[in-house]
């Protein structure tokens, strides 16, 4: 019996009872209904074992969103303790396991995954290219981010979740003080997950370096491409630093090393600098996407070339360098001295400029165009004076004299998340509903859609802008309960209603979903937004090979000259194209780490080593395999393209 109490939940409660019955429905309804269905072959042949960037790209959108609504549900129970003074709704510990899991998926399991949706699905269609660089990476690459964030979300049913905060400082995230296997969680779930996401840097890199269409130089792509270049140069020079750091806290936790003790030569401060160094270039590896997406999508909806390209460009690569240069902006009242203190107020205050920059080219943008108030182009109009205040709120934070007011306060949560929400979850959604019918082949119902903007928006204003009062009155970030004599009842009741309304905005996503499905019109073409960017200029849904002839551009609006000037976008003929085969390696490898994993939280051992055995034994596999892919031949292209256009 003692091999399966560790195992246990080590702070049970009638929540988390009433979770694991219903994740064993789910998985047994599941089951049930592709055995029903007789899926299974399916499901190997057209997913599990797919190599298309586009169906990885879905598979991507579709994690990300489930992880939306699971962070949505801790955000909830967060805001319900907090709404009346002395709640008891949850007690500390379930309150700490909450703001710490709440934290880790909406970054790494909901955020991360979302941006990676759209760099897998349009990247290669916006430069004109079949695939990516390299298609099993890819797939790779999504398993172990798929795998890692399985691994990490049954901790909630299994051992216990995580509850020394998102960012799992040491020493509270060593064995003396997090006991229970949640920080082991936290140190191996993430680990692999980011392994995938390192591996996606190099594949991205790659694939916009070498395999542009012609004529599409560097200062012709369009901006979310050169958005996606930065951010993964960014992931490449930084994920190695968080690997190192999961790795060196994964053998504190297991093997009794002491790289963050406070004892035997440790230090507490090296994990939170090396957890920073990566976690603030984070914020801009959310954020440059997401910039990339309103870009496209501003320029389309108000009839005109985005203001400003080369400064939009080298504003992006601004922010990249001075984004490695803020982290220790986290630590200015943790005794650093003033000359650190004021170098990384300098630098912090900095990357506002060409922040702002970016801000004025989306106005001048907007100036004179003839702007179209469709829902993504609702989203990209309201991120605009939310990011604002957020930024605002940051030259705030960034006075190293005035952060002993804010720091660990109320006010910067509502900081964050006024830049995160409208400057990244806006974005998301904004590109949802852009790429939606180029994914699916349908539009998401409009007037739908503008409601789920409008409660978004209103409850997210509800919901955090009095965090900014109650941070400033002196409510700490992190405690799970307040007296009333502190005040601070009538104003978190406001932040509780609010993330209220924010919850009825996320069930009107499903139910446009729903409608959609059931009454949007099939026949839209291949460009119902009227758009500017090469991804709209192949048929919907898009072929295996994206694109029958290779296109030619002459500018960063390829699609935008072939319709109102012209050129010829195809100028080629029809030949046979080379495209990679499925693969169920990179899927059977990404449970085998998920094995992997489960086994050295648990310490256990054995399948530990078989775990790496097997992982050893695929990557043998593939370094002696013989396949070099197949063709698709002049006759199927031709017949593809015209099922295609008829369907049209």
């Amino acid at each position: 019996m003692e091999f399966f109490e560790r195992f246990a939940i080590p702070n049970p409660s009638l929540a988390i009872y009433a979770s694991m019955v219903a994740i064993g429905l789910t998985v047994v309804a599941i089951i049930a209904g592709l055995t029903y269905f007789k899926k299974w072959g399916y499901l190997w042949r057209e997913w599990l074992t797919t190599v298309d960037h586009k169906r990885i790209g879905i598979m991507y959108l579709l994690s990300a969103l489930i992880m939306l609504f699971r962070g949505g549900v801790d955000a909830i129970m967060l805001r319900a303790q907090l709404a009346v003074p002395d709640n008891k709704l949850l007690d500390p510990q379930h309150y700490n396991e909450v703001f710490s899991t709440h934290g880790v998926i909406m970054v790494m399991f909901m955020a991360m995954p979302f941006i990676f949706a759209f760099m897998n699905y349009v990247v290669p269609l916006q430069i004109g290219a079949r695939d990516v660089a390299f298609p099993r990476l890819n797939a790779l690459s999504f398993w172990l981010f798929f795998f890692g964030a399985m691994l990490f979300n049954i901790s909630f049913v299994i051992g216990g979740s995580p509850d020394a905060g998102w960012t799992s400082y040491f020493p509270l995230a060593g064995n003396d003080f997090s006991q229970h296997v949640g920080t082991n969680y936290y140190m191996i779930a993430i680990q692999i997950s980011g392994i995938g996401s390192l591996m996606t840097g190099i594949n991205m890199i790659t694939t916009i370096m070498k395999m542009r269409a012609p004529g599409m130089t560097l200062m012709k792509m369009p901006m979310f491409t050169w958005s996606v270049l930065v951010t993964n140069l960014i992931i490449v020079t930084v994920f190695p630093v968080i690997t190192v750091a999961l790795a060196m806290g994964t053998m504190d936790r297991l093997f009794g090393t002491h790289f963050f003790a406070t004892t035997n030569g440790g230090m507490d401060m090296l994990w939170a600098n090396l957890f920073w160094v990566w976690g603030h270039p984070e914020v801009y590896i959310l954020i440059l996407p997401a910039f990339g997406i309103y870009s496209e999508i501003i320029s389309t909806f108000a009839g005109r070339n985005l203001y400003g390209y080369k400064s939009m460009v080298a504003s992006m690569v601004i922010i990249s360098a001075l984004s490695c240069m803020v982290w220790a902006h986290h630590f200015f009242t943790m005794g650093q001295g003033a000359v650190a203190n004021s170098f990384f107020s300098i630098t912090t205050m900095m990357i506002a400029v060409p922040t702002g920059v970016k801000i004025f080219n989306w106005l001048f943008t907007l100036w004179k165009g003839k702007i179209r108030f469709t829902v993504p182009m609702l989203y990209s109009l309201g991120f605009i004076p939310l990011f604002v205040i957020g930024g605002m709120t940051g030259v705030m934070l960034a006075m190293s004299a005035a952060d002993y007011q804010y720091h660990n306060t109320m006010f910067l949560v509502a900081h964050f998340h006024n830049t995160i929400i409208p400057g990244v979850v806006f974005a998301m959604l904004a590109g949802l509903t852009y790429y939606w019918p180029k994914m699916f082949g349908f539009m998401l119902n409009e007037r739908i859609g503008k409601w789920s903007f409008w409660t978004l928006t209103i409850g997210f204003c509800l919901a955090f802008f009095p965090m900014y009062i109650t941070g400033l009155d002196g409510q700490a970030r992190r405690m799970y309960t307040y007296s009333e004599a502190t005040g601070y009842g009538p104003l978190n009741m406001v932040s509780f209603v609010g993330a209220g309304v924010m919850a009825i905005s996320f069930a009107l996503i499903v139910y446009n979903v729903y409608y959609s499905v059931r009454y949007s019109p099939r026949n839209i073409g291949a460009d119902p937004w009227d758009a500017r960017s090469l991804e709209w200029a192949t048929h919907t849904p898009v072929p295996e090979y994206n694109f029958a002839v290779e296109p030619q551009v002459a500018s960063s609006e390829g699609f935008w000259d072939a319709k109102k000037k012209g050129h010829a976008l195809f100028p080629g003929k029809v030949e046979k194209i080379h495209m990679p085969n499925n693969s169920g390696v990179p899927f059977i490898m990404g449970a085998i780490f998920f094995v992997l994993g489960f086994s050295l939280v648990f310490s256990l051992w054995i399948p530990a080593i078989l775990s790496l055995i097997g992982i050893l034994a695929c990557m043998a596999l593939r370094s002696f395999e013989q396949d070099h892919g197949r063709y698709i031949s002049v006759k199927e292209i031709e017949e593809t393209e015209t099922k295609l256009r008829g369907a049209k």
